[in-house]
């Protein structure tokens, strides 16, 4: 009774924000929560789950009700189901549908389901194989839109991974711990029969296809196809302690589509123009001890192509310039502003041109100074 009467009061308040929930959302959004609404009124029909929902019995031939899996989805027998689902598809138009288009919101919820429908009844028809249970082909009924919720899931963590949700004394779950959590609760839940078996089976689905999906085919508008982060990987749904095995895992699983044409080689893209100095860029096929061995010889051939600059200048400079000192003594040497007619200035000349010789046939004689006549008749240069 006392939790009758706390929902009864906060009815109102859940009844708002339920409203602004989706009161802002696009157009596919509110016809996504429309059609779930009507699909939990079509459930309580036996022959509308029968024929709405996929049976791995009749969606493959010779039956082939191809239409269940685009039905399916939105086929719910439990009202909180619906709530997460209204819920769900809400918060994929505030927080996905920004970032990318509503076509691409829609793109994403049909390959998402689609992708759900076939590899769940693929995996009953498996267990059929192997138990001969003829209740797992025409029994097992797949429906809702456990699938779709954890493609938001996936998307969400790709697009704010490190955001924090909560923080326990174990320590703080992000975004990026939401999937893996969602599907190990969802098995608790089916295990202590509280929840269908379907439920688990679609979500690990719904995971597979969005994450292969959001990886490698999805395109973006600066016209990338996919997203090659390292905080994408499939390892790192996954505790650290476990991301190195699965990574092996995966990326031999990988290695091995790409041989059958069924997925592409991974090929990362660098804007040089927009790094920063000292980034060393590793290009597939070619050893980095090869490039740093390239580089040092390309390097000492510079040096020494420079050198053999360096002295051919100097050579063809003929006198070497003054030093700093000798510049000194000229730029401070006094000279008188006011003389009488045939005086004379001495100007001290630098050392080093005492012992210059300008070419091997002509020797300058050693020159102390230079008597220069200010009076304007000109003097030659004596010997001192």
């Amino acid at each position: 009774m006392a939790t009758m009467r706390t929902l009864s009061k906060n009815l109102p308040y859940l009844q708002q924000q339920f409203c602004a929930l989706l009161g802002n959302t696009s157009a596919p959004v509110k016809v996504m929560s429309i059609v779930v609404l009507l699909g939990y009124f079509l459930s309580f029909s036996q022959e509308a789950v029968n024929v709405l929902s996929v049976r791995p019995g009749y969606i493959f031939p010779p039956a082939f009700w191809i239409w269940t899996a685009f039905t399916f989805c939105f086929l719910e027998l439990h009202f909180w189901e619906v709530l997460i689902d209204i819920v769900t598809v809400g918060l994929c138009g505030k927080l996905i549908e920004p970032l990318w288009t509503s076509l691409e919101v829609v793109t994403f919820f049909g390959i998402v389901n689609l992708g759900v429908a076939m590899i769940s009844a693929s995996f009953y028809l498996f267990l059929y194989m192997c138990t001969s249970d003829t209740m797992l082909l025409f029994d097992i009924h797949i429906h809702g839109m456990a699938g779709y919720i954890a493609g938001v899931c996936v998307a969400v963590k790709q697009i704010m991974p490190d955001h924090i949700l909560l923080k326990t004394p174990l320590g703080k779950m992000t975004n990026r711990n939401v999937p893996l959590n969602v599907f190990l609760a969802s098995l608790v839940v089916w295990l202590l029969g509280l929840l269908e078996g379907t439920y688990p089976t679609m979500f690990a689905s719904g995971l597979l296809v969005s994450w292969t999906y959001l990886r490698f085919y999805q395109w973006h508008s600066n016209g990338t196809k996919g997203d090659m982060a390292d905080n994408f990987t499939f390892a790192s749904f996954f505790p650290t302690v476990l991301q190195p095995p699965i990574a092996v895992f995966s990326n031999t699983v990988h290695s091995f589509l790409v041989r059958l044409r069924l997925c592409r080689r991974t090929v990362r893209k660098f804007d040089m123009a927009a790094a920063p100095t000292g980034v060393t860029v590793t290009l597939p096929g070619i050893d980095p001890h090869d490039m740093e061995r390239r580089r040092l010889i390309a390097l000492k051939a510079l040096n020494e192509r420079l050198g053999k600059t360096d002295t051919s200048v100097s050579s063809l400079s003929g006198i070497p310039r003054p030093s700093q000192k000798d510049r000194s003594k000229i730029a401070t040497s006094p000279v008188p502003t006011s003389a009488a007619a045939g005086s004379v200035v001495s100007i001290p000349m630098p050392s080093s041109v005492e012992s210059h010789s300008l070419s091997p046939s002509f020797v300058t004689p050693p020159v102390q100074s230079a008597v220069v006549d200010i009076s304007g008749s000109s003097t030659s240069p004596s010997s001192t």
